[in-house]
């Protein structure tokens, strides 16, 4: 938060500019895909390591299994495994 506000801050003092935001935006949106790259493959191992889908279920802000559910389900048609997911992810990354 401290990183947005002093960013904000300067933009309101013009003393960033429109492509320098711009630059940071293709930053924050390839750090955001890599999370979420991440987040994928820690489902599939919480699974694989016995995790129930009640136990996640809070991690999605939810008090219920369909989130954590319907994300597998999306996933399993991809990566049966958190390895494969990795996989899929080093391939992605290579080409």
């Amino acid at each position: 938060m401290a990183w947005l506000e002093t960013t904000a801050a300067a933009v309101e003092a013009e003393e960033v500019g429109a492509q320098e935001l711009i630059d940071i935006l293709g930053e924050l949106r390839r750090a955001s895909a890599a999370c979420a790259d991440a987040s994928d493959w820690a489902l599939l191992a919480a699974r694989e390591g016995g995790a129930s889908l009640r136990q996640i279920a809070p991690v999605f802000g939810k008090g219920y299994v369909r989130a954590p559910a319907a994300r597998l389900e999306k996933l399993h048609r991809q990566a049966q495994t958190a390895g494969q997911w990795l996989a899929i992810l080093r391939h992605k990354q290579n080409g």
